[in-house]
């Protein structure tokens, strides 16, 4: 779902190591930086017929490295439309624009060719003692914290400590960009993702004031991910909880305001309380069980429809629970086949990777965890 200023992001790095499939069962579109982008927008069909609910201003302008933001034609539609749809004052939209930073060495970094690297690799330093070893110091340290939030959202603490961990490692990378610098410069810089990133940056500056807190005091990832747990704005405003009660949703430094979001995230995404996540499975790899690995993610089977296809699972499931099938490469043209469950796909809508998914899970487990 997770340091910069010249360190690309955990949550950059896991996408760019995957090209998932992208899933059908729930209002959330894929982007393949990832989950950077803690992602919650909804997909409007054409049956729908319906207005965008945040158009895309890219009308042919010269661009904002060149303009300036405020003498952009696309800025200014944007500051109209906020100002008219969603109520924020002009002069505040304007004063924004005249002191934020044009980043243009983020669309360099945004541009970088996505790389593939198969589970063998990527597992050793996303889900083995780099990770578990540090982990257990952090849960040590904060352990009362975690566990109240592990109770009251029944998530388990693991978990969240895992997501923690892989995100930005346990709070030591989150990134120092100024999140009004890279969401603008991405808003109206970066055409191939400029709807995603102009809708964060209206989400953005709507957070700001609901934080009370001025727009250029929050920092976070090249892609405007925040915090410890790497919420996009959009994520924060939904998710993130102020559960110290110092009025202050404080993602970046506060432990308990940091557990408690993750914890909302994941059973606000359907996390079932003593479900596992991952079931290993032994399959014959014939065409059909291949084609099954390379489905859209989505839970689009039960576990006994699985079986009916040849899929046996290792350990105890039940038939009628929801379920896909994956394989991970263990070592160069060797794969080892997983029943991804209901928890799976929980924790694979905060990071559309599956890799991601299985590492997260990995690290909860040699916490001590049962996922």
């Amino acid at each position: 779902m997770k340091k910069i200023a010249y360190t690309i992001t955990t949550a950059f790095i896991l996408a760019a190591c995957s090209s998932e499939p992208t899933a059908t069962r729930t209002t959330q579109t894929q982007d393949p930086l990832k989950d950077i982008l803690v992602k919650k927008t909804t997909v409007v069909t054409p049956a729908q017929n319906t207005q965008p609910e945040n158009p895309f201003f890219n009308q042919s302008s010269a661009p904002v490295s060149q303009t300036g933001f405020l003498a952009n034609p696309n800025v200014q539609a944007f500051i109209q439309y906020q100002n008219q749809k969603n109520g924020l004052d002009i002069n505040y939209l304007t004063n924004f624009f005249s002191q934020v930073n044009y980043r243009g060495n983020l669309i360099n970094t945004m541009n970088r060719p996505a790389t593939s690297t198969p589970w063998y690799k990527f597992k050793t330093g996303n889900s083995g003692a780099a990770k578990i070893n540090p982990g257990r110091t952090f849960y040590q340290q904060n352990r009362s914290t975690i566990n109240t939030a592990a109770n009251r959202y029944g998530v388990p603490a693991e978990l969240i400590v895992a997501i923690l961990g892989i995100e930005t490692n346990y709070g030591k990378n989150a990134g120092n960009v100024r999140t009004a610098d890279s969401l603008a410069t991405l808003a109206f810089d970066y055409p191939r993702r400029g709807a995603l990133f102009q809708k964060e940056l209206g989400e953005f500056l709507k957070m700001a004031q609901e934080e009370n807190r001025d727009p250029f005091s929050f920092s976070g990832s090249f892609a405007g991910a925040m915090g410890m747990p790497q919420f996009m704005p959009s994520s924060f405003r939904q998710y993130a909880v102020d559960a110290d009660g110092d009025g202050k949703r404080n993602i970046w430094s506060s432990k308990t305001d940091v557990a408690a979001s993750v914890g909302n995230y994941m059973k606000q995404h359907g996390w079932q309380t003593g479900k596992p996540m991952i079931v290993p499975a032994a399959v014959q790899e014939t065409a059909q069980i291949i084609k099954l690995t390379e489905e859209n993610t989505a839970l689009n089977y039960t576990v006994g429809q699985l079986r009916q296809m040849g899929v046996q699972p290792l350990q105890p499931v039940a038939d009628n629970e929801r379920a896909l099938l994956y394989r991970l490469e263990v070592a160069p043209n060797q794969y080892d086949y997983f029943i991804g469950l209901n928890n799976f796909y929980t924790v694979w809508n905060y990071n559309h990777s599956r890799m991601y998914v299985t590492a997260v899970r990995d690290i909860a487990n040699g916490l001590g965890g049962r996922l």
